[in-house]
Order: structure tokens, then C-alpha cells, then sequence
């Protein structure tokens, strides 16, 4: 299998490289803020390591940022042990496919195998991409027509088919080439939600790979190109083999807005674009029933508990608390003290 894409955009199917510093082909010699204009435009998850600060000796000083992917590392917090230890924790949240904000306290003495012996309060922030996970099979002319129109919407695609040299020479940034000879193996460990379309050249190969997506059921969407004598006989085949109704309806075939007609490439291309258009704005719409409920409840009157998201004070107060040892983080002006008061104020 190859994928042909940067690392910074490696991290759609691949599992979680546990080898953290391991070697240094994942550090990149961008700035955090440039790995971020990056990462955003490729749609890839990322943490945001900072640290907010310091007590005695530390390898960096407050505001100091790194950024850390699945796979990659930008800019740094010092090296050594400490960032071993940042990187382990950003990824762990990445496996959380949340965005969210942490705090955490490490102190650099003999636990860390580092002696500059103060300490270092560092916040984490998970920014996950809400752009659409796509699983594209197959590299034939109705692919290779569909991918530049996707390559400009809000869209994360691999691009998977086991012939290399049929994919075109350049890719959008959004776009991962996947050289697999086994294709549904891409299936087998797509992540969950990802929405796939199967495009292929083979209409056993188009089967086996709706057969895995449905048995899996974690797929957002399974699209397959075809007509409506093949979608009848794709269903009957997944019938005979135990597969329900409801297991059965989650297949989209054939795929593509029924109001564009045409046969062309380029006309099912864009059938195809426009459901594809269709399934992220829907899915952006839609609202959590559990959220509806509590908008339902504050508004029956119960307003005496507020809402919170996001760290809250006690938690920035825990955090900022060092060892009993160790002097205590004090705010270098007036101006913080009264900045750090309205805080503490507000979220009490």
C-alpha cells in the first residue's frame, strides 16, 4: 500500500504512530502558525500545546507553542522528556475526534528524566476538522472528472484504487492518493463516520466493498455508481447473506442527484457532486436532540443553571497550582492581577 501525500496529511485511515521521537521524520521546520494555515487548508486534525506557564527553570518560556498531528510535529517546547509527554497526551486526545481544551501540569524533575527542576503548566486544544470524511474507490473517468470539483469544497477524501499509474500527476490539497491491491482493506478500517463512494472498474470489487462498508456500520454514507438493475441485484445478493432491511437501506445506489441525467463523466460527476453537497450541508444542519431538550427546558423557565462549556476556573486554579515546594506562579503586572480577578469572578 502507498499513500501519496505529504505526512501532514496522514492521518485518515492510518492508525495512530505510537513511536513518538522514535526518529525526526515527523518534525518540520514550519512555524506552529504556519503548520496551522496548513493543516486547516487540508482539513487534518491537530492540538495546539502552549504553555501558559512557568516556576523556576523550564526549556521554554510561557506562550511558547508546538503543534502536533497524528503523525507530524511542528516547532517545539524544549525537546527532552517534556515534550515526549506533550505529544503523547495531544494524541490521545486526537482519539477522542472531539475538540476540546485541557490543562495539565508537569513537573521537570526525576518523573520526567529532565533536571531543570521547575515546573510548566501547558494547555492543549484539540481542533478537530468538521469537514466531511469521503472514502473514494476507484480512478476511472467518472473519478477522475468528480475529484476537481471535490478538490474545492469542504471535503476530506482518500482516493483509493490498486493502479497507480492511473491517478492523475497532481492532487488537490485535500486529496490523499491510496495505492492498495486490496481495496476493501481501505473499507476495513475507515474511521467512523467517514461516508464512502464506490466508483470501481469492477462490479465484484464494487460489492465486496459495499458488503464490508455495510458490515462494518460505522460508515455515514455508502454511495455506489450504477443502475437500478444492479442496486436490485446488490440488494438481493446482500439479502442471501443475512444482511437486514434496515442494514441494506443505508446503501445509496445508483448514486447522484436524480434530476441531473446524463451519462457523460462529467454529467455524473456532477449528479454525484451535488449529493455529495447535499450530505455535508444536511449533516451540518442537523441538530443533536439532546441540545433541543435542554433549549426546551430553559425555556420552560429552569434558568438557575447556566450552561458550561470549556475549562472552567477551578480547573485553570487546580492547574496553575504547582507542588507545595515549588514558589508560586504570580502574575508579572497589575494588569494581569486584574485580568486574572475578572476571571475568577465572572466563573463563580
Amino acid at each position: 500500500m502507498n499513500r501519496d501525500k505529504p505526512n501532514s496529511q496522514k492521518m485518515q485511515s492510518e492508525p495512530i504512530n505510537r513511536s513518538l521521537n522514535q526518529s525526526i521524520s515527523g518534525f518540520h521546520q514550519q512555524s506552529w502558525s504556519q503548520a496551522i494555515a496548513k493543516l486547516e487548508q487540508a482539513g487534518t486534525d491537530y492540538v495546539i500545546a502552549t504553555i501558559v506557564g512557568t516556576t523556576g527553570s523550564t526549556p521554554r518560556a510561557a506562550s511558547s507553542k508546538m503543534v502536533i498531528t497524528a503523525y507530524d510535529i511542528f516547532d517545539t517546547l524544549g525537546g527532552g522528556h517534556l515534550e515526549y509527554k506533550v505529544i503523547e497526551h495531544a494524541r490521545k486526545l486526537l482519539l477522542q475526534g472531539e475538540t476540546t481544551q485541557d490543562l495539565s501540569h508537569f513537573q521537570l524533575g526525576a518523573s520526567l528524566g529532565q533536571c531543570c527542576g521547575g515546573a510548566a503548566v501547558v494547555m492543549f486544544e484539540a481542533m478537530v476538522c468538521q469537514k466531511l470524511r469521503l472514502n473514494v474507490y476507484g480512478a476511472g473517468h467518472v473519478a477522475q472528472a468528480l475529484i476537481p470539483i471535490l478538490g474545492q469544497l469542504p471535503v476530506r477524501i482518500n482516493w483509493v484504487d490498486s493502479r497507480a499509474d492511473i491517478f492523475p500527476e497532481h492532487m488537490p490539497e485535500n486529496v490523499i492518493k491510496v495505492v492498495d491491491e486490496e481495496p476493501v482493506e481501505q473499507a476495513k478500517i475507515a474511521v467512523d463516520n467517514t461516508a464512502h463512494l464506490i466508483l470501481t472498474h469492477n462490479h465484484q470489487l464494487d460489492f465486496a466493498l459495499a458488503e464490508a462498508i455495510i458490515k462494518a456500520g460505522n460508515a455515514s454514507w455508502v454511495g455506489v455508481i450504477g443502475s437500478e438493475t444492479k442496486a436490485k441485484r446488490f440488494k438481493h445478493r446482500l439479502a442471501h447473506r443475512d444482511f437486514n432491511q434496515e442494514q441494506i437501506a443505508q446503501m445509496t445506489c445508483p448514486v447522484g442527484l436524480s434530476n441531473v441525467s446524463g451519462k457523460l463523466p462529467m454529467e455524473v460527476a456532477v449528479s454525484i457532486a451535488g449529493e455529495i453537497i447535499n450530505l455535508y450541508q444536511s449533516a451540518h444542519t442537523e441538530l443533536n436532540p439532546a441540545d433541543l431538550n435542554q433549549a426546551d427546558s430553559g425555556h420552560a423557565g429552569n434558568t438557575s443553571t447556566k450552561k458550561r462549556e470549556g475549562l472552567q476556573w477551578q480547573s485553570l486554579q487546580q492547574s496553575l497550582k504547582l507542588t507545595p515546594n515549588a514558589p508560586a506562579m504570580r502574575p508579572k503586572s497589575t494588569t494581569q492581577t486584574t485580568e486574572l480577578r475578572s476571571v475568577k469572578e465572572e466563573h463563580q
